[in-house]
């Protein structure tokens, strides 16, 4: 244990974890919040012809996706150092 980490009575360590609770339960709401919101935005078309190396070699975007009508795209951003994405 850190030597200067507090050490209190119960009764002032749950009057903290209960202020600390209603803070994460704030966060979870306003989490489920901004998701409800992110599955709200409108759809955009996409127009560009991209062309990508597919399994089947030089494919669109309709082949890659074998003709389904919709795709959500999530981005991601990594380095060549990153050992995930974030």
């Amino acid at each position: 244990m850190a030597e200067d980490h507090r050490v209190v009575p119960h009764d002032e360590w749950l009057e903290e974890r209960r202020a600390l609770l209603a803070k994460e339960k704030e966060f979870t709401r306003l989490r489920d919040e901004i998701g409800r919101q992110q599955r709200a935005l409108p759809w955009e078309p996409v127009e560009k012809e991209y062309v990508f190396d597919g399994p089947e070699g030089r494919e669109s975007l309709a082949e890659l996706f074998d003709g389904r009508s919709q795709l959500i795209l999530y981005p991601t951003y990594s380095t060549t150092r990153a050992a995930s994405t974030c």
